[in-house]
C-alpha cells in the first residue's frame, strides 16, 4: 500500500486585514484531504512574537509545507529561517499560496524560493519584474511599485507549460472565478533556470492592470527542493473555482513527490465558462452576507 503523504499548512499572520487565514486554511485542508493522498496538519504561528526554531514545525517530517502566511521579516528568528532553508535545500516540498508571496521581503533565500513577490515595501532592489511577451518570459529592471491588482473579476488563465505534471491533461485556457489578478511581481530568481512559469493571465489596463501577461502559476527548484507557487485564491469565492482547486491539489502532490497521479475532474472550467464549487463559495462571508462578491474588494 502506498504511503500517504504528510502535509503541514502554516498560517497565523493576518497580512493586515487582507489575507484572512481563518477563512482560507480550512479550505486548504479540505482540498488536500479530498485527494485521499494527504494527511494534513495545521500549525498556527503567533503573529505577536518571534518564531523560534522550536516554535516552527519539524519540517523534515513532512513531504510538503503549504504556506498560508503573510509575515514581515522580523517574525522568524535566524534559527527558524535556517531550519526552513535546510529543509527545502535538502529536497523538501513547498507550496506558496497567494499572499505568502508577500512575506519576508528581506529574506534572500525565501525570495529565491518563491521567485516572485510583491508588497511589503519591495522595490527594484528585490529583483526584476517578470512577465510574458509572445508566450516567452522576459525580465524588466524598471523601477516602480512591486505588487498590485485591480478589482476582483473573472479572467482567463492560459497554460504555458501544458506538458508539466501539474497541468497535464488540463485545457490550454480556462476561466478563473473572480479573484485578484496579481501583477507587477518581481524577485531575485527571475530569469534563472530554476523558475518555470506554468500559466499566465492578461492584466487588463481597464482594471488597473499592466496590459501584460502576468505569471499566475510557477514552479521553482531551490537546491534539491521543489516549490509550487500559485498567486490565485484570495478568498473562498476565488478558491471555489474548480481550476484553482485542481491546480492546488496537483501542485501540492508535485511539490511532495515530483509527479502527479490525480485525474483531471470532468467539471473543469472551459475557455468561456467559470465552473465553481457551491459548497466552497457558500463559505465566503461577503457572498453569505448577500453582497456582490465581484464588487467587494478586500
Amino acid at each position: 500500500m502506498t504511503r500517504r503523504l504528510k502535509a503541514v499548512i502554516i498560517d497565523g499572520e493576518t497580512g493586515g486585514r487582507w489575507h484572512r487565514w481563518e477563512e482560507t486554511t480550512p479550505l486548504l485542508v479540505l482540498a488536500l484531504e479530498e485527494t485521499g493522498i494527504f494527511d494534513v496538519e495545521v500549525v498556527t504561528l503567533s503573529d505577536s512574537s518571534v518564531v523560534a526554531a522550536t516554535d516552527a514545525p519539524d519540517f523534515p517530517s513532512y513531504d510538503v509545507v503549504v504556506l498560508n502566511y503573510d509575515a514581515p521579516d522580523e517574525r522568524w528568528s535566524p534559527e527558524a529561517k535556517q531550519a526552513f532553508e535546510l529543509y527545502v535545500g535538502g529536497g523538501g516540498g513547498v507550496v506558496v499560496y497567494h499572499g505568502a508571496d508577500n512575506s519576508f521581503p528581506d529574506w534572500q533565500a525565501y525570495n529565491e524560493m518563491i521567485a516572485l513577490g510583491g508588497w511589503r515595501d519591495r522595490d527594484e532592489r528585490a529583483g526584476h519584474y517578470c512577465y510574458l511577451v509572445g508566450g516567452k518570459v522576459v525580465t524588466d529592471d524598471a523601477s516602480g511599485p512591486t505588487g498590485s491588482h485591480g478589482r476582483r473579476l473573472p479572467f482567463p488563465v492560459m497554460a504555458r507549460r501544458p506538458d508539466h505534471p501539474v497541468l497535464r491533461g488540463l485545457p490550454t485556457t480556462w476561466m478563473h472565478h473572480a479573484d485578484e489578478l496579481y501583477d507587477r511581481l518581481r524577485g531575485p530568481a527571475v530569469g534563472l533556470a530554476n523558475m518555470t512559469v506554468l500559466a499566465s493571465a492578461f492584466s487588463p489596463p481597464g482594471n488597473q492592470g499592466t496590459g501584460r501577461d502576468e505569471p499566475m502559476l510557477m514552479t521553482v527548484e531551490w537546491g534539491e527542493g521543489r516549490i509550487f507557487h500559485t498567486t490565485l485564491g484570495h478568498d473562498a469565492m476565488s478558491m471555489s473555482c474548480v481550476g484553482f482547486w485542481t491546480t492546488l491539489q496537483r501542485g501540492c502532490e508535485w511539490a511532495a513527490t515530483g509527479d502527479v497521479t490525480q485525474p483531471v475532474p470532468e467539471s473543469f472550467p472551459t475557455a468561456t465558462h467559470v465552473l465553481y464549487r457551491p459548497d466552497v463559495v457558500e463559505r465566503d462571508p461577503v457572498y453569505g452576507a448577500g453582497l456582490n462578491p465581484i464588487d467587494a474588494v478586500r
